[in-house]
Protein backbone atom coordinates (compact mmCIF):
# COMPACT_ATOMS: atom_id res chain seq x y z
CA UNK A 1 0.00 0.00 0.00
CA UNK A 2 1.57 3.28 -1.13
CA UNK A 3 1.57 6.09 1.65
CA UNK A 4 1.52 8.98 -0.29
CA UNK A 5 0.25 9.62 -3.93
CA UNK A 6 3.29 9.93 -6.71
CA UNK A 7 3.51 13.63 -7.08
CA UNK A 8 3.67 14.33 -3.25
CA UNK A 9 6.52 11.27 -2.96
CA UNK A 10 8.25 13.53 -5.35
CA UNK A 11 7.84 16.95 -3.83
CA UNK A 12 9.73 15.20 -0.92
CA UNK A 13 12.06 14.24 -2.25
CA UNK A 14 13.26 17.24 -3.77
CA UNK A 15 12.80 18.89 -0.38
CA UNK A 16 15.14 16.36 1.21
CA UNK A 17 17.66 17.03 -1.68
CA UNK A 18 17.32 20.87 -1.31
CA UNK A 19 18.04 20.70 2.79
CA UNK A 20 21.12 18.69 2.42
CA UNK A 21 23.62 21.31 2.45
CA UNK A 22 21.68 22.48 5.69
CA UNK A 23 21.87 19.06 7.59
CA UNK A 24 25.45 19.15 6.23
CA UNK A 25 26.32 21.98 8.50
CA UNK A 26 25.54 20.03 11.43
CA UNK A 27 28.53 18.32 11.35
CA UNK A 28 30.55 16.98 14.28
CA UNK A 29 32.83 19.67 13.94
CA UNK A 30 30.27 22.46 14.38
CA UNK A 31 28.34 20.86 17.18
CA UNK A 32 31.68 20.79 19.33
CA UNK A 33 32.10 24.48 18.43
CA UNK A 34 28.76 25.34 19.80
CA UNK A 35 29.15 23.44 22.67
CA UNK A 36 32.46 25.20 23.40
CA UNK A 37 30.70 28.54 23.12
CA UNK A 38 28.05 27.65 25.59
CA UNK A 39 30.44 26.83 28.18
CA UNK A 40 30.26 27.93 31.64
CA UNK A 41 32.04 30.96 31.88
CA UNK A 42 33.43 33.05 35.38
CA UNK A 43 32.82 36.83 34.50
CA UNK A 44 33.65 37.75 37.55
CA UNK A 45 36.71 35.71 37.87
CA UNK A 46 38.53 35.69 41.34
CA UNK A 47 35.85 37.09 42.95
CA UNK A 48 33.50 33.81 41.96
CA UNK A 49 32.41 31.83 45.31
CA UNK A 50 32.87 28.14 45.92
CA UNK A 51 29.11 27.76 46.11
CA UNK A 52 29.12 28.41 42.55
CA UNK A 53 31.20 25.38 42.25
CA UNK A 54 29.73 23.69 44.68
CA UNK A 55 26.58 23.36 43.00
CA UNK A 56 28.25 20.25 40.59
CA UNK A 57 31.19 19.29 42.90
CA UNK A 58 28.84 18.83 45.52
CA UNK A 59 31.25 16.69 48.04
CA UNK A 60 34.46 18.68 47.06
CA UNK A 61 33.01 21.82 48.37
CA UNK A 62 31.98 19.97 51.43
CA UNK A 63 35.35 19.02 52.65
CA UNK A 64 36.23 22.68 51.73
CA UNK A 65 33.74 24.40 53.47
CA UNK A 66 33.19 22.00 56.19
CA UNK A 67 36.15 19.52 56.73
CA UNK A 68 34.18 16.49 55.93
CA UNK A 69 36.28 13.51 56.20
CA UNK A 70 39.11 15.48 58.25
CA UNK A 71 39.95 15.53 62.13
CA UNK A 72 39.95 18.74 62.39
CA UNK A 73 36.74 19.25 64.50
CA UNK A 74 38.69 19.66 68.01
CA UNK A 75 39.76 22.74 67.56
CA UNK A 76 38.03 26.43 68.03
CA UNK A 77 38.41 28.34 65.08
CA UNK A 78 39.02 32.35 65.53
CA UNK A 79 40.07 35.43 63.86
CA UNK A 80 40.38 38.91 65.45
CA UNK A 81 38.79 37.32 69.04
CA UNK A 82 35.34 35.79 66.97
CA UNK A 83 34.31 32.28 66.56
CA UNK A 84 33.72 31.35 63.14
CA UNK A 85 31.07 29.11 63.52
CA UNK A 86 28.89 26.78 61.33
CA UNK A 87 25.35 25.32 61.85
CA UNK A 88 24.70 23.37 64.89
CA UNK A 89 24.03 20.06 62.39
CA UNK A 90 27.72 20.09 61.23
CA UNK A 91 29.86 18.63 63.57
CA UNK A 92 33.64 19.55 61.96
CA UNK A 93 34.88 22.44 61.59
CA UNK A 94 35.89 24.46 58.17
CA UNK A 95 39.30 24.03 56.39
CA UNK A 96 41.93 26.52 56.73
CA UNK A 97 41.95 27.79 53.18
CA UNK A 98 37.85 28.22 53.67
CA UNK A 99 38.65 30.21 56.49
CA UNK A 100 40.75 33.13 54.43
CA UNK A 101 37.85 35.15 54.04
CA UNK A 102 39.13 37.70 56.82
CA UNK A 103 37.16 41.04 56.12
CA UNK A 104 40.02 42.69 57.79
CA UNK A 105 42.53 42.35 54.59
CA UNK A 106 40.45 44.46 52.77
CA UNK A 107 40.22 47.57 55.17
CA UNK A 108 44.24 47.50 54.99
CA UNK A 109 45.43 50.81 53.24
CA UNK A 110 45.69 50.87 49.92
CA UNK A 111 49.57 50.94 49.40
CA UNK A 112 49.60 47.98 51.78
CA UNK A 113 46.89 46.17 49.72
CA UNK A 114 48.39 46.37 46.19
CA UNK A 115 52.22 45.61 47.43
CA UNK A 116 51.34 42.19 45.80
CA UNK A 117 53.56 40.61 48.70
CA UNK A 118 51.21 42.00 51.73
CA UNK A 119 48.73 39.19 53.55
CA UNK A 120 46.38 39.83 50.49
CA UNK A 121 48.43 38.64 47.98
CA UNK A 122 47.40 35.20 49.35
CA UNK A 123 44.40 35.40 50.97
CA UNK A 124 42.58 37.56 48.26
CA UNK A 125 45.01 36.65 45.29
CA UNK A 126 44.22 37.18 41.45
CA UNK A 127 44.64 34.21 39.11
CA UNK A 128 47.76 33.02 38.25
CA UNK A 129 49.72 30.95 36.81
CA UNK A 130 51.69 27.63 38.05
CA UNK A 131 55.26 27.91 37.83
CA UNK A 132 57.19 25.87 35.90
CA UNK A 133 59.92 24.77 38.05
CA UNK A 134 61.21 24.52 41.71
CA UNK A 135 63.57 27.77 41.03
CA UNK A 136 60.19 29.95 41.59
CA UNK A 137 60.26 33.81 40.76
CA UNK A 138 58.71 36.26 43.28
CA UNK A 139 57.62 38.44 40.26
CA UNK A 140 55.56 36.02 39.16
CA UNK A 141 53.56 35.34 42.60
CA UNK A 142 49.97 35.97 42.67
CA UNK A 143 48.66 39.37 42.50
CA UNK A 144 46.49 41.06 44.94
CA UNK A 145 43.00 41.18 43.43
CA UNK A 146 40.76 44.28 42.60
CA UNK A 147 39.84 44.44 46.12
CA UNK A 148 36.16 43.73 45.03
CA UNK A 149 34.89 41.55 47.96
CA UNK A 150 35.21 40.89 51.49
CA UNK A 151 34.08 37.77 52.36
CA UNK A 152 35.10 35.46 49.32
CA UNK A 153 39.08 34.99 50.24
CA UNK A 154 40.23 31.67 49.07
CA UNK A 155 37.73 30.13 46.76
CA UNK A 156 38.16 26.90 44.50
CA UNK A 157 39.00 29.35 41.68
CA UNK A 158 41.99 30.90 43.73
CA UNK A 159 43.67 27.53 43.05
CA UNK A 160 41.71 25.78 39.98
CA UNK A 161 41.09 29.05 37.55
CA UNK A 162 43.46 30.45 34.91
CA UNK A 163 44.82 33.92 33.95
CA UNK A 164 43.07 33.03 30.47
CA UNK A 165 39.92 32.18 32.43
CA UNK A 166 39.64 28.35 32.05
CA UNK A 167 39.73 25.74 35.00
CA UNK A 168 42.52 23.86 35.74
CA UNK A 169 42.42 20.45 36.45
CA UNK A 170 44.25 16.90 36.47
CA UNK A 171 42.41 15.56 33.65
CA UNK A 172 41.88 15.98 30.11
CA UNK A 173 37.68 15.74 30.10
CA UNK A 174 34.88 17.19 28.66
CA UNK A 175 32.78 19.85 31.26
CA UNK A 176 30.91 22.49 31.45
CA UNK A 177 33.29 24.69 31.56
CA UNK A 178 36.20 25.29 29.36
CA UNK A 179 39.16 22.86 30.83
CA UNK A 180 42.75 23.14 31.14
CA UNK A 181 44.88 19.87 32.20
CA UNK A 182 47.69 20.71 34.00
CA UNK A 183 49.66 17.93 35.69
CA UNK A 184 51.41 20.75 37.96
CA UNK A 185 48.65 20.74 39.84
CA UNK A 186 49.07 17.52 41.73
CA UNK A 187 52.16 18.53 42.71
CA UNK A 188 53.82 21.29 45.03
CA UNK A 189 54.69 23.71 42.86
CA UNK A 190 50.82 24.32 42.70
CA UNK A 191 51.13 25.55 46.68
CA UNK A 192 54.71 27.07 46.09
CA UNK A 193 53.75 31.49 45.69
CA UNK A 194 51.56 31.49 49.19
CA UNK A 195 53.81 28.68 51.01
CA UNK A 196 56.70 30.87 50.90
CA UNK A 197 57.77 34.45 51.63
CA UNK A 198 61.04 36.12 50.46
CA UNK A 199 63.90 34.11 50.13
CA UNK A 200 64.99 31.17 52.08
CA UNK A 201 66.43 32.05 55.10
CA UNK A 202 66.44 28.33 57.28
CA UNK A 203 64.42 29.20 60.15
CA UNK A 204 62.34 31.89 58.84
CA UNK A 205 58.42 31.76 58.83
CA UNK A 206 55.86 31.30 56.03
CA UNK A 207 58.83 28.89 54.00
CA UNK A 208 57.27 25.81 53.91
CA UNK A 209 57.61 25.34 50.17
CA UNK A 210 61.12 26.54 50.58
CA UNK A 211 61.55 23.92 53.10
CA UNK A 212 60.12 21.25 50.99
CA UNK A 213 62.29 21.69 48.32
CA UNK A 214 65.46 22.40 50.11
CA UNK A 215 65.81 20.38 53.46
CA UNK A 216 63.12 17.46 51.89
CA UNK A 217 63.05 16.76 47.90
CA UNK A 218 65.85 18.04 47.03
CA UNK A 219 67.95 16.33 49.29
CA UNK A 220 66.44 13.01 48.82
CA UNK A 221 64.09 12.32 52.04
CA UNK A 222 61.21 11.42 49.79
CA UNK A 223 59.78 12.23 46.96
CA UNK A 224 56.12 13.15 48.12
CA UNK A 225 54.50 16.21 47.01
CA UNK A 226 52.20 18.41 49.66
CA UNK A 227 48.84 17.28 48.26
CA UNK A 228 50.79 13.05 49.26
CA UNK A 229 50.28 14.32 52.58
CA UNK A 230 47.57 17.38 52.96
CA UNK A 231 45.12 15.97 50.68
CA UNK A 232 44.81 12.42 50.81
CA UNK A 233 44.05 10.74 47.85
CA UNK A 234 40.29 8.81 47.24
CA UNK A 235 37.92 7.60 44.49
CA UNK A 236 34.63 9.34 43.18
CA UNK A 237 33.04 11.23 40.47
CA UNK A 238 34.26 14.46 40.55
CA UNK A 239 30.33 15.88 40.11
CA UNK A 240 27.90 14.13 41.95
CA UNK A 241 25.16 14.34 38.83
CA UNK A 242 27.34 12.81 36.20
CA UNK A 243 27.27 8.71 34.99
CA UNK A 244 31.19 9.31 34.15
CA UNK A 245 33.33 6.97 36.12
CA UNK A 246 35.34 7.27 39.13
CA UNK A 247 38.56 8.69 39.19
CA UNK A 248 41.84 9.29 41.92
CA UNK A 249 40.55 12.50 43.53
CA UNK A 250 42.55 14.50 46.01
CA UNK A 251 40.26 15.30 49.50
CA UNK A 252 39.95 18.89 49.97
CA UNK A 253 40.99 18.81 53.48
CA UNK A 254 44.76 20.63 53.69
CA UNK A 255 45.42 18.55 57.08
CA UNK A 256 48.06 20.92 58.76
CA UNK A 257 48.63 22.75 61.86
CA UNK A 258 45.22 21.77 63.14
CA UNK A 259 44.86 18.32 62.15
CA UNK A 260 45.81 16.07 65.13
CA UNK A 261 46.89 13.29 62.58
CA UNK A 262 49.81 15.47 61.30
CA UNK A 263 50.92 16.55 64.67
CA UNK A 264 51.14 12.98 65.87
CA UNK A 265 53.16 11.71 62.62
CA UNK A 266 55.43 14.89 62.90
CA UNK A 267 58.17 14.29 65.63
CA UNK A 268 59.43 11.95 67.43
CA UNK A 269 61.60 11.70 70.36
CA UNK A 270 64.25 9.71 72.60
CA UNK A 271 65.35 10.50 76.36
CA UNK A 272 69.07 9.56 76.94
CA UNK A 273 71.43 9.30 80.06
CA UNK A 274 74.59 9.58 78.57
CA UNK A 275 77.00 8.83 81.69
CA UNK A 276 75.31 5.95 83.97
CA UNK A 277 74.13 7.17 87.28
CA UNK A 278 74.69 11.30 86.24
CA UNK A 279 72.48 13.88 86.48
CA UNK A 280 72.89 14.77 83.38
CA UNK A 281 70.21 13.75 80.35
CA UNK A 282 70.00 14.33 76.49
CA UNK A 283 66.58 14.31 74.74
CA UNK A 284 66.44 13.96 71.24
CA UNK A 285 63.77 16.03 68.90
CA UNK A 286 63.38 13.57 65.60
CA UNK A 287 61.63 14.89 62.44
CA UNK A 288 61.26 12.32 60.56
CA UNK A 289 57.52 12.74 59.77
CA UNK A 290 57.23 15.56 58.15
CA UNK A 291 58.57 16.91 54.55
CA UNK A 292 58.76 20.39 56.02
CA UNK A 293 60.33 22.10 59.31
CA UNK A 294 58.27 21.65 62.34
CA UNK A 295 56.81 24.03 63.27
CA UNK A 296 56.36 25.55 59.42
CA UNK A 297 54.04 28.73 59.04
CA UNK A 298 53.32 31.50 60.74
CA UNK A 299 55.65 32.90 63.83
CA UNK A 300 52.86 32.15 66.08
CA UNK A 301 53.16 28.97 66.15
CA UNK A 302 55.29 26.84 68.15
CA UNK A 303 56.48 23.42 69.73
CA UNK A 304 57.28 23.32 73.69
CA UNK A 305 59.62 20.60 75.07
CA UNK A 306 58.43 19.88 78.27
CA UNK A 307 60.54 18.51 80.53
CA UNK A 308 60.48 17.64 84.34
CA UNK A 309 62.44 14.85 86.88
CA UNK A 310 60.23 13.36 89.64
CA UNK A 311 61.66 12.24 92.65
CA UNK A 312 60.78 8.67 93.70
CA UNK A 313 58.36 10.08 96.24
CA UNK A 314 56.81 11.42 93.01
CA UNK A 315 57.43 15.24 94.04
CA UNK A 316 58.98 17.45 90.99
CA UNK A 317 62.92 18.51 91.80
CA UNK A 318 63.43 20.12 88.03
CA UNK A 319 61.69 21.24 85.16
CA UNK A 320 62.91 22.83 82.13
CA UNK A 321 61.51 23.99 78.65
CA UNK A 322 62.69 24.49 75.35
CA UNK A 323 60.23 26.64 72.69
CA UNK A 324 60.73 25.97 68.87
CA UNK A 325 59.34 28.45 66.21
CA UNK A 326 60.04 30.10 63.34
CA UNK A 327 61.52 33.28 63.28
CA UNK A 328 59.35 36.77 62.52
CA UNK A 329 62.31 38.30 60.98
CA UNK A 330 65.54 36.44 59.26
CA UNK A 331 67.23 35.78 62.70
CA UNK A 332 66.72 35.85 66.45
CA UNK A 333 66.93 39.36 66.41
CA UNK A 334 63.30 40.04 66.09
CA UNK A 335 62.85 44.22 67.44
CA UNK A 336 62.60 45.24 64.23
CA UNK A 337 59.43 43.17 63.64
CA UNK A 338 57.99 44.15 66.92
CA UNK A 339 58.48 47.87 66.11
CA UNK A 340 56.30 47.66 62.92
CA UNK A 341 53.99 45.55 64.77
CA UNK A 342 53.29 47.63 67.47
CA UNK A 343 51.97 50.26 64.81
CA UNK A 344 49.48 48.00 63.14
CA UNK A 345 45.78 48.37 64.84
CA UNK A 346 44.97 45.99 67.06
CA UNK A 347 48.66 44.76 67.90
CA UNK A 348 48.87 43.33 71.44
CA UNK A 349 51.98 40.94 70.97
CA UNK A 350 54.06 41.64 74.34
CA UNK A 351 57.86 42.05 73.94
CA UNK A 352 58.93 38.89 75.63
CA UNK A 353 57.15 36.83 73.29
CA UNK A 354 59.51 37.12 70.97
CA UNK A 355 62.30 36.50 73.07
CA UNK A 356 64.98 34.20 71.95
CA UNK A 357 63.86 30.71 71.30
CA UNK A 358 65.19 27.10 69.60
CA UNK A 359 65.11 27.51 65.61
CA UNK A 360 62.03 25.23 63.96
CA UNK A 361 63.38 21.73 63.47
CA UNK A 362 64.21 20.91 59.63
CA UNK A 363 62.98 17.93 57.69
CA UNK A 364 65.15 14.69 58.49
CA UNK A 365 66.80 16.98 61.48
CA UNK A 366 67.48 15.55 64.88
CA UNK A 367 67.90 17.84 67.42
CA UNK A 368 69.76 17.22 70.34
CA UNK A 369 69.17 19.45 73.72
CA UNK A 370 71.38 18.85 77.12
CA UNK A 371 69.69 19.38 80.95
CA UNK A 372 72.08 18.88 83.74
CA UNK A 373 69.60 19.62 86.57
CA UNK A 374 70.66 20.08 90.33
CA UNK A 375 69.58 16.93 91.24
CA UNK A 376 69.96 14.90 94.87
CA UNK A 377 70.94 11.07 94.81
CA UNK A 378 68.28 8.53 94.19
CA UNK A 379 65.82 7.51 92.38
CA UNK A 380 63.95 9.19 89.18
CA UNK A 381 61.72 9.49 86.65
CA UNK A 382 62.41 11.87 83.40
CA UNK A 383 59.83 12.69 81.83
CA UNK A 384 59.79 14.62 78.40
CA UNK A 385 56.22 15.95 76.64
CA UNK A 386 56.18 17.80 73.17
CA UNK A 387 53.15 20.02 72.92
CA UNK A 388 52.34 22.09 69.84
CA UNK A 389 50.61 25.50 70.21
CA UNK A 390 48.50 27.11 67.56
CA UNK A 391 49.18 31.14 69.19
CA UNK A 392 52.06 31.36 71.52
CA UNK A 393 51.19 34.65 72.29
CA UNK A 394 48.13 34.03 73.90
CA UNK A 395 48.58 33.29 77.62
CA UNK A 396 50.10 29.91 78.33
CA UNK A 397 47.51 28.90 80.61
CA UNK A 398 44.62 28.99 77.57
CA UNK A 399 44.64 25.26 76.54
CA UNK A 400 42.34 25.48 73.61
CA UNK A 401 44.75 25.47 70.62
CA UNK A 402 47.47 23.41 72.21
CA UNK A 403 47.91 19.73 71.25
CA UNK A 404 50.03 17.26 73.30
CA UNK A 405 52.13 15.90 70.77
CA UNK A 406 54.09 13.35 72.29
CA UNK A 407 54.94 11.86 75.46
CA UNK A 408 57.87 9.58 76.89
CA UNK A 409 59.42 8.95 79.99
CA UNK A 410 62.95 7.47 81.20
CA UNK A 411 64.02 5.88 84.63
CA UNK A 412 67.21 7.20 86.34
CA UNK A 413 69.58 6.65 89.05
CA UNK A 414 71.76 9.73 90.25
CA UNK A 415 74.67 9.73 92.84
Amino acid sequence: MRLFPYGIRMMLIICMLLSAPILSDASPEKAEKTAREKKMTFPVGADTQSEVCGRCHTAIYREYAFGFGSDQGYKLVSQDGKAHTLPHIVSSKATGHALTDIKSFSKQPKQHEMAGTACAACHLPESFTIPRNLEISETDKPKVSAMKREETGLSCVSCHLTPEGKIRGPYNINAPHENRPDVNIKTSLMCAYCHSLGKRVPGNQTQTFLEWRDDFFLKGLGRQNCQDCHMPHTMRRLTEDTTLPERVSSRHLWTGGRSLQRLLNALSQVIVQPVKEKGAFDFHVINIGAGHSVPTGSHRRAVYLQVQAISSEGKTAATQEWTFAPWSGNGPNDSTWLDEFRKMPGSSVPAEALAPHETIIRAGEERVLHWSPTLAAGRYTITSRLVYDLNRYNDRSYKGDQTRISETSLEVSVK
